[in-house]
């Protein structure tokens, strides 16, 4: 990657650079010239870049695990073709395929698999992690609004992986608390 930016980089410097060079051509064709390398070549990319980082910063910025924030705290492990929470709220209390947390608190989910690598997305709550054998990733969520979100295993895990798929559901403070003593709301 790094050698095809150069490479790149290289190229819109080489036409800047002729663009200068050529003042033997009208004036009005030079001028043309110029601003197309600087106006839509460099100055429209690094807007949309730069507005793109913008963005990407923020909303990366909300979903990272913070200390001192409290937390709800899940693990869930994916192995084929389940996914199995366990809630530190409720150490007991285990589910498959279905993940309840609470409306407007942020959940920090820790991530692992039993066997291969999987993926673990929510498209509307989050982005996407992958869960690697031996190891334990992170993943913030907050649902602002009880409901139902479908989530997804998004990593080729070997044959039926497409249909590796989970809930998550979403509830206000009261399911939450009844959730969490094992009674239906």
């Amino acid at each position: 990657m790094l050698a095809g930016a150069a490479a790149i980089f290289g190229l819109v410097m080489i036409l800047l650079g002729l663009s200068f060079r050529n003042r033997r051509s009208s004036g009005e064709e030079a001028g043309q010239i110029r601003v197309w390398i600087l106006g839509l070549g460099l100055g429209f990319p690094a807007l949309v870049l730069g507005a793109l980082l913008a963005y990407g910063l923020v909303i990366g910025e909300r979903l990272v695990p913070r200390q001192g924030v409290e937390a709800v705290q899940v693990s869930a492990q994916a192995r084929r073709w389940e996914w199995r929470f366990t809630y530190a709220d409720a150490p007991a209390l285990e589910t498959t395929g279905v993940l309840h947390i609470p409306a407007g608190r942020p959940v920090d989910i820790a991530i692992t698999t039993a066997d291969v690598i999987h993926s673990f997305w929510v498209p509307r709550l989050a982005g996407k992690l992958d869960a690697i054998p031996g190891h334990t990733n992170t993943l913030r969520l907050e649902a602002d609004a009880p409901g139902t979100y479908q989530g997804v295993s998004a990593e080729f895990s070997g044959a039926g992986y497409d249909g590796f798929a989970f809930e998550v559901v979403v509830h206000d403070n009261s399911g939450w608390a009844a959730f969490l003593r094992g009674q239906p709301e």
